[in-house]
């Protein structure tokens, strides 16, 4: 039985809108998007998948934070009984609490995060140094599942259309220190353009508010690097 209420206010097209929510004990952010759905306004319309942070596809705004509502719990981020829940910040919004990703996924494109191999099913495999330096940037931050909560939380990103953004950048970086991946040239042409790697103010909330704990701020700075160690091989 719930012990209390929760006073919750969703943003909506023509506004924001206020709930009366029962709250319970282990009540996650995305229970209580689902009791509105369900109990109050059939018409709310949001996202989400698995419900165990598998997916992050229920990514929203929580009083002002991008998180995964499957994983944040009531109790942690409650302001008095009060919750503010809003879509992803710097994302299109198709209706309610669902945006467009199409933005965010070209940009993974543009950064060039896409494998790039060079070898056919007829060639042998090739050996990895699990140990190596390159790999261990690599793995760093292969665990990335495009939640796009450090899209949400960039200000450069806010301010700039066209910055590829944290996770693009990221992944450029991994593919970059990637043995396999035969693109290095393409990536960093990519990564030092507009919009690239040296736009970003290393403010570092790409890194403190991943909910898989990776660091993109430190890949971004890798790529900044990178591109000027290229530049000035390429001058001489």
């Amino acid at each position: 039985m719930p012990s209390d209420v929760l006073h919750v206010t969703i943003d909506r097209a023509n506004g924001p809108e206020s709930f009366e929510v029962p709250a319970y004990d282990n009540q996650t952010v995305l229970d209580v998007v689902s009791w509105v759905q369900q109990n109050a306004d059939p018409t709310l319309s949001y996202r989400f998948a698995c419900r165990v942070g598998m997916c992050g596809s229920c990514a929203m705004m929580v009083n002002g934070v991008p998180r995964w509502t499957c994983r944040t719990h009531v109790s942690k981020v409650t302001d008095g009984a009060a919750i503010h829940v809003g879509p992803l910040r710097n994302l299109p919004i198709i209706k309610d609490l669902a945006v467009d990703m199409d933005p965010f996924f070209d940009k993974w494109v543009a950064a060039e995060g896409v494998h790039h191999g060079g070898l056919t099913r007829d060639d042998s495999i090739a050996v990895v140094d699990e140990g190596s330096a390159t790999r261990v940037e690599a793995n760093a931050g292969i665990e990335c599942i495009n939640c796009s909560v450090c899209y949400a939380a960039c200000d450069t990103v806010a301010g700039n259309a066209d910055y590829l953004g944290p996770a693009a950048l990221q992944r450029a970086w991994t593919l970059l220190n990637d043995a396999k991946d035969e693109g290095s040239v393409a990536i960093l042409d990519a990564v030092s353009g507009d919009g690239g790697c040296h736009n970003c103010h290393s403010m570092g909330s790409c890194t403190l508010y991943c909910p898989n704990e990776l660091d993109p701020m430190s890949a971004i700075a890798g790529l900044k690097r990178e591109t000027a160690k290229n530049f000035f091989w390429r001058g001489r």
